[in-house]
C-alpha cells in the first residue's frame, strides 16, 4: 500500500514542500530511500525503524520504498524522520481512516530519537515561511518539536508539538486533545526580553578623531572601510564598537537574518535575531567557509554577516584565494554557489571592516620605531590585496599611534549614543529616499538611483576630472565617491551633494594616493 505525507526542505535559505511517498509491498525485507537523499537522510532508516518499534508499533518486515519528491533536488537533514515514520504507519494500516484524512493535509518536520522522542530540526523558520507564503496551500496543520516552537511563532504559524511519536498517533486517532499539543505560553519573543548590554562604547577610544568620523560615515551609508596602522593604534577597538552606532534592524531585515541562522542551526536560545550580526572570522579561514559552498551548499561568513558587519582583522594575512572570492558578494550583495545539478543563492549584503598593519612587522612609516621588513616583504604583504578588491572599498584610513596627551585625558570622547543619533537620522532620510525600491542604504544604490540622487554640483566636475586623471580612478571608484558624498550630505541634512562633501571623501581614501592604505 502507498501513503503520501508532506514534509519540507531547504534550498539555500528558502523552503519548499516535499512529498514523502511510502510503498510497503511483499518481498525481501529491505528499506530504501530514493529522491537524491544525502547521508543524513539515508541514516533515518535506522532511527525510524527503532522509533516505530520502541513506540509500541509494528515495523513491517517487507520491502519498503520511500520516495522524496521532487526527486531532482538533493535532500539533506534529519527532519524527514517523522514524515517517514508516519508514512510507514499509514501504509501498513496502523492508522485509522480518520487519522489518514488528517495527515493528508498536514506537514511533519522533526527528527526522531531511537525511543520515539521527537527532536528539533534546523531551518524550521524558512520551511514554515514557505508554507505561509502559499507553497503549501493544501496544508492545515504542522507538527514539529517543541524546541522549534519559537521559530514557528516568528513565522506566525500555530504548530502542534507532540513529545513523542506515540503521542502524535494518539492525537491523530482522536485520543489526545489538541490543547495538549499547543504549548505556546512557554515561548517568549525577544521583544519581551531586555537586550543584552555589551558594555562597548566609542567614548573609550582615545584620539583617532578622523577614523571615528570615517566609521560614522560608514555606518550611516553602509560603506566598506579599511583601517590601516601600526599595532596598538585602536583598529580592532574601533571595529568592535562599530555595532554600537549602527541603526536598529527593521522587522524585514531581522527576519532575513533569523532565516539564515535558522538554516545554519545557530539560533541557539535566541528566538529572534534583533541585533545586527558581527562576524569576526580568523585569517586562516578557507574561501569556502568565507563565502559558502560544499557538496551540499551551506552559507558562509559573508551570509552570516548579512545586514550586519563582516570584520576581517589582519586583512593582509588572509589567503589571496579567500580575499578574491569576496569580490562578487561585495558587488552583487549575494553569493551564487553552482553545482552540477543545482545552483543556490545566499544573501550577502554586509558592511566590510578590514584592518591591517602597514607591513609584516607593523612599523613601516613610523619615525619612532624602525621597520625590519625588506621592500620585497612589504610588497608581497600588500600584494595579497588586489586592485579590484581595493576598488570595492569605499573608505580607507591611516591610523597613527595615539599621542600621550590624548591617552592621559580624563574626559571621554563622544559616546556611541550621540553618534548613533546622527547615523539613525541619516538612515531615516535614506529609508524615505528608497521607499519604493529594495535599496536600504546609499552604498547599495543602483546606477539608476545614483543618477537621480547623486547629482554633481556645478563646481565639482573639475575636481573629479582632475582626481580621475591624476590618481587613475576607475569608474567604480567615482561611483563610490559619489555614494559616500551622498551619505555625508545626509549626515548634515543637506538635500544635495556639495563640493565640500566630495572633497571630504578624499580624506578617507588613502588607497587612491598610494595604491594600498599605508
Amino acid at each position: 500500500m502507498i501513503s503520501k505525507i508532506h514534509c519540507t526542505a531547504i534550498k539555500g535559505i528558502d523552503g519548499f514542500l516535499v512529498s514523502v511517498e511510502t510503498d510497503v509491498s511483499a518481498g525481501l525485507p529491505t528499506f530504501s530511500i530514493v529522491g537524491l537523499p544525502d547521508t543524513e537522510v539515508k541514516e533515518s532508516k535506522d532511527r525510524v525503524a527503532s522509533a516505530i518499534r520502541n513506540s509500541g508499533f509494528s515495523f513491517p518486515l517487507k520491502k519498503i520504498t520511500v520516495n522524496l519528491s521532487p526527486a531532482k533536488i538533493k535532500k539533506s537533514g534529519s527532519h524527514y524522520d517523522l514524515a517517514i515514520a508516519i508514512g510507514i504507519l499509514s501504509a501498513t494500516n496502523q492508522l485509522s481512516e480518520n487519522a489518514k484524512e488528517k495527515i493528508s493535509t498536514s506537514v511533519f518536520v522533526a527528527e526522531l530519537g531511537l525511543d520515539g522522542h521527537i527532536k528539533p530540526a534546523s531551518g524550521i523558520l524558512p520551511m514554515l515561511m514557505a508554507i505561509k507564503e502559499g507553497k503549501g496551500k493544501q496544508i492545515n496543520s504542522v507538527f514539529l518539536s517543541y524546541d522549534n516552537l519559537n521559530e514557528a511563532i516568528i513565522s506566525k504559524t500555530q504548530p502542534f508539538c507532540p513529545i513523542s511519536l506515540k503521542d502524535l498517533v494518539y492525537f491523530l486517532e482522536g485520543n489526545l486533545t489538541a490543547d495538549k499539543l499547543l504549548n505556546t505560553t512557554a515561548a517568549i519573543s525577544n521583544e519581551e526580553e531586555k537586550l543584552e548590554v555589551h558594555g562597548l562604547d566609542f567614548s573609550e577610544v582615545k584620539g583617532q578623531s578622523l577614523a571615528k568620523r570615517a566609521l560614522e560615515i560608514a555606518a550611516a551609508g553602509s560603506h566598506n572601510i579599511l583601517l590601516s596602522g601600526p599595532p596598538g593604534t585602536g583598529k580592532s577597538m574601533l571595529a568592535k564598537r562599530f555595532n554600537t552606532i549602527l541603526p536598529p534592524l527593521t522587522h524585514d531585515e531581522a527576519l532575513e537574518i533569523t532565516r539564515v541562522y535558522s538554516v545554519c542551526n545557530l539560533l541557539g536560545k535566541t528566538k529572534f535575531m534583533d541585533e545586527r550580526p558581527f562576524r569576526d572570522p580568523h585569517h586562516t579561514i578557507s574561501d569556502i567557509a568565507l563565502v559558502g559552498g560544499g557538496s551540499n551548499p551551506r552559507p558562509g561568513e559573508v551570509t552570516l554577516a548579512h545586514n550586519g558587519v563582516l570584520f576581517l582583522d589582519e586583512f593582509a594575512e588572509f589567503s589571496r584565494a579567500s580575499l578574491e572570492v569576496l569580490r562578487q558578494p561585495m558587488e552583487s550583495f549575494n553569493v551564487t554557489i553552482s553545482r552540477a545539478k543545482e545552483s543556490v543563492n545566499f544573501p550577502s549584503k554586509f558592511t566590510l571592516i578590514a584592518a591591517m598593519n602597514p607591513c609584516p612587522c607593523g612599523h613601516n612609516g613610523q619615525a619612532e620605531r624602525m621597520c625590519r621588513c625588506t621592500p620585497a616583504q612589504i610588497n608581497r604583504y600588500k600584494g595579497k590585496i588586489s586592485g579590484p578588491l581595493l576598488d570595492r572599498i569605499d573608505l580607507a584610513i591611516n591610523l597613527n599611534p595615539v599621542k600621550y596627551g590624548d591617552w592621559k585625558k580624563l574626559s571621554e570622547g563622544e559616546s556611541s549614543t550621540n553618534i548613533k543619533e546622527r547615523v539613525v537620522k541619516a538612515r531615516d532620510i535614506q529609508v524615505e529616499r528608497f521607499k519604493n525600491s529594495k535599496t536600504t542604504a546609499n552604498a547599495f544604490m543602483t546606477n539608476k538611483e545614483m543618477k537621480q540622487f547623486c547629482k554633481l554640483p556645478d563646481d565639482a566636475g573639475s575636481v573629479l576630472e582632475n582626481a580621475m586623471r591624476k590618481l587613475g580612478l576607475s569608474a567604480r571608484s567615482l561611483d563610490k565617491i559619489l555614494k559616500t558624498a551622498r551619505t555625508i550630505a545626509d549626515l548634515e541634512g543637506e538635500p544635495d551633494i556639495k563640493s565640500s562633501h566630495i572633497i571630504e571623501v578624499f580624506q578617507y581614501r588613502t588607497m587612491d594616493r598610494k595604491g594600498v592604505a599605508e
